[in-house]
C-alpha cells in the first residue's frame, strides 16, 4: 500500500514548529557557575558548566566556557569570555576544587565498568582513579542525591555514588552452595537476592545512595562506615576544620523507615518533598584510627552518624557560612507534617562548634521571618534548596 503523500498546510506548519524548537534548543543555559579569588584584587576567575540540547541524541552536551572578570568602574564589571567553549565528552560532572587550581571529572561507565575520577591540574591529567564496581557503583550527579565536596587542603574529596552490589544466592544441581562461585562456573547460576523497593522514576535500577572518600595522594577510595544501611545519603559537604578535632562530613539522610508502620515513602522524593529526612554528622573515614579505637576494639561504634536536627521531621541541603561559624539548611517540616507534596520551606542555623566535635544537642535557630519579596533570607518561601555558594558575606544569603 503507498504512503499517504503529507498534507502541505501540515507541512508548513511542520516546518515552522521544527525551526521554532530549533531556535529554542540552540541557546546554551548556564547550569552551574564559580568564582575564584586571583592575586589582583580586582580581578577573578570564573568557570562555567554550560548546556545544550542535542535533538538527533535526546541528550544535552555539557561545556565548560571560562571567564575573567575585572571590575572595570564602581558600578560595572567587564566579563573577558575565552574564545569557545570546551565540550566534556562522557564526562557526568565536573566540580573545581575552592581554589580553581584542580578538577575533578567524573566518568560514569555502562556495563558494570569502573567508575573513572579524573584530577585535573592547570595544565595536566594529575591522576586517574578508576573504581570497581565491587568498592561502588555510578557517582549520583542528580541534582538531589548529588553530592561532590572537596575538603579545605584540596587532598580529598567526599561524594555519593551508588553501594556495591549485594552477593548474591548461588545454586547448584545439590541445592544452595554456601562458598559461592566464579563468573565462568557452568555449573551453578545465581539467584536474584531479596528485591528491595528502589527510589523510583529517575532513580530506577540504580541502587542505595551510600558515602565514599577519595584521597587524591594515593588514589584510594573508603566507604563512609557507621551509617545505618536504612539511611539513604546525598548532599554531603565537609565541615570546617579545626586544630582540636579531625575533618568530618555532614550530609542529609533519607530513613526508608518512617512512622509506626515503618513505610519506605519513597516514590517521588524528587519532586515531593514532604519525605522526612535529617542533618548527620560522621567523621573522616581517613582520620587518624588510634582515636577511633574502643575498648572492645569496634570502630563503628565509635565513629557512627550522629543526626544533628532531631526536633525536626525535615532538614536538607546543607551549607556552611565562609567563616564557619554557621550551618545553614531548608526544612519541609510544614509538608512533611501536612502530608502536602510541597509546601513552604522553613530556612534555619546551628551555630556550628568551635571544637569541631559532633553531639546531639546542637542548637536550632529559626532565621527570623521575612516577607516574601525575594532578597535575602526567607524564612517562609518556596525554593527547594540554597545554592552551593549562596552567602555574599558572613551572614547573608542570596537566592
Amino acid at each position: 500500500m503507498p504512503s499517504v503523500a503529507i498534507d502541505p498546510a501540515n507541512a508548513d506548519e511542520y516546518a515552522s514548529q521544527s525551526k521554532l524548537l530549533q531556535e529554542f534548543t540552540n541557546v546554551p543555559t548556564i547550569d552551574k557557575a564559580w568564582i575564584f579569588k586571583s592575586g589582583n584584587a580586582n580581578t577573578s576567575r570564573a568557570m562555567f558548566i554550560v548546556r545544550q540540547v542535542d535533538l538527533l541524541t535526546n541528550k544535552e552536551r555539557m561545556m565548560v566556557l571560562s571567564s575573567h572578570i575585572s571590575k572595570a568602574s564602581e558600578d560595572s564589571v567587564d566579563f573577558q569570555w575565552s574564545p569557545f567553549p570546551v565540550e566534556m565528552n562522557g564526562a557526568s560532572a565536573v566540580v573545581p576544587s575552592p581554589s580553581g587550581l584542580k578538577l575533578l571529572v567524573v566518568r560514569n561507565k555502562e556495563n558494570d565498568s569502573p567508575t573513572v575520577l579524573e584530577i585535573w591540574g592547570p595544565a595536566l591529567l594529575e591522576k586517574e582513579i578508576h573504581v570497581p564496581q565491587s568498592v561502588h557503583g555510578s557517582v549520583y550527579t542528580d541534582g538531589w542525591f548529588e553530592g561532590i565536596s572537596w575538603n579545605h587542603d584540596e587532598s580529598m574529596i567526599a561524594y555519593v555514588a551508588e553501594e556495591p552490589p549485594l552477593e548474591k544466592p548461588v545454586f547448584n544441581y545439590l541445592g544452595f552452595k554456601k562458598e559461592g562461585s566464579s563468573e565462568k562456573d557452568f555449573n551453578s547460576w545465581k539467584g536474584q537476592g531479596d528485591w528491595e523497593e528502589g527510589w523510583g522514576e529517575t532513580y530506577s535500577k540504580k541502587r542505595n545512595p551510600s558515602l565514599f572518600v577519595v584521597s587524591i595522594n594515593s588514589g584510594e577510595v573508603r566507604p563512609v562506615k557507621g551509617i545505618p544501611r536504612s539511611l539513604s545519603v546525598g548532599q554531603v559537604v565537609w565541615a570546617p576544620s579545626t586544630s582540636k578535632a579531625n575533618n568530618s562530613l555532614v550530609f542529609v539522610g533519607w530513613s526508608i523507615e518512617n512512622g509506626p508502620q515503618k513505610t519506605p515513602r519513597k516514590l517521588g522524593i524528587k519532586y515531593c518533598y514532604n519525605r522526612p529526612c535529617a542533618l548527620y554528622g560522621i567523621g573522616d573515614p581517613f582520620q587518624d584510627q588510634s582515636s577511633s579505637e574502643s575498648s572492645n576494639g569496634n570502630e563503628d561504634v565509635v565513629n557512627s552518624a550522629i543526626n544533628l536536627t532531631q526536633d525536626l521531621g525535615s532538614a536538607f541541603c546543607p551549607r556552611f557560612s565562609p567563616n564557619g561559624k554557621y550551618l545553614v539548611f531548608v526544612s519541609a517540616r510544614n509538608a512533611v507534617e501536612s502530608g502536602a507534596h510541597i509546601a513552604t520551606d522553613s530556612l534555619h542555623r546551628i551555630v556550628w562548634p568551635s571544637d569541631g566535635l559532633l553531639h546531639h544537642s546542637l542548637d536550632i535557630i529559626d532565621v527570623v521571618s521575612l516577607h516574601l519579596t525575594g532578597t535575602i533570607l526567607l524564612a517562609r518561601t518556596y525554593f527547594c534548596c540554597i545554592n552551593a555558594h549562596a552567602f555574599y558575606n558572613q551572614h547573608s544569603i542570596l537566592n
